[in-house]
C-alpha cells in the first residue's frame, strides 16, 4: 500500500462494507526488559499498533513478523511464542486510494510473541510515523483500534494463545 492509501477499520459495525478478500498478516508483541510494549503510529490512519504486516509468498508467518518489525521500527526480534490467531468477521478493513475503494478485507492475524535482539529505533517514513516503548499502564493515552487492542490486551493478560 502506498502512502496515498488510506485505511479505514470497522469494528462490530453492521454497516461496514462486505469483505472482498481475506489476507493473512503477522504481528509481533514485543516487550523490553522494563515491561514496556513496542508500539508504532501507522501512516495510513494515524492509529497506534504493534508491528504488523502481510505474509508474503515464500515466507513463514514468523519470518513475516520479524521482517515487518524490522521494516516498521528498525528493531530486530526473534519469535518466542504465540499470542493468538485473530480472525473474527467483526473486523473489516477498507483500503482506499483517493475516493476509490481498492479492497475490503476481512483479516486473519497471527500475533506472535517476540523478544528484542537489537537494532535502533529508526522507522521508515512509509511504514511508521513514530515508534515508542509504552508502559502498558499508559495505553489508554494512545488511539488504538479495538481489534488491535484485543490482541494487545490478550498478550498482556494471558500466556495461553487466543483463537478466534
Amino acid at each position: 500500500m502506498s502512502k496515498a492509501t488510506r485505511r479505514i477499520d470497522h469494528w462490530r459495525d453492521p454497516n461496514a462494507p462486505k469483505p472482498t478478500s481475506r489476507k493473512t498478516s503477522a504481528s509481533v508483541f514485543v516487550r523490553n526488559d522494563d515491561g514496556a510494549l513496542l508500539l508504532l503510529k501507522r501512516v495510513d490512519n494515524d492509529l497506534w499498533t504493534i508491528p504488523t504486516g502481510g505474509v508474503k509468498k515464500g515466507e513463514t508467518v514468523g519470518q513475516a513478523g520479524v521482517r515487518e518489525c524490522r521494516e516498521e521500527t528498525g528493531l530486530d526480534v526473534e519469535v518466542v511464542g504465540l499470542v493468538g490467531v485473530f480472525s473474527t468477521p467483526e473486523h473489516v478493513i477498507v483500503y482506499m486510494h483517493g475516493d476509490r475503494v481498492d479492497e475490503v478485507r476481512q483479516p486473519i492475524n497471527i500475533c506472535l510473541r517476540a523478544r528484542l535482539l537489537g537494532g535502533d529505533i529508526s522507522p521508515q517514513p512509509s511504514e511508521a510515523a513514530e515508534v515508542r516503548w509504552v508502559d502498558p499502564a499508559d495505553l489508554g493515552r494512545y488511539p488504538i483500534h479495538p481489534a488491535l487492542l484485543e490482541r494487545i490486551n490478550h498478550g498482556l493478560a494471558n500466556t495461553e494463545p487466543h483463537i478466534s
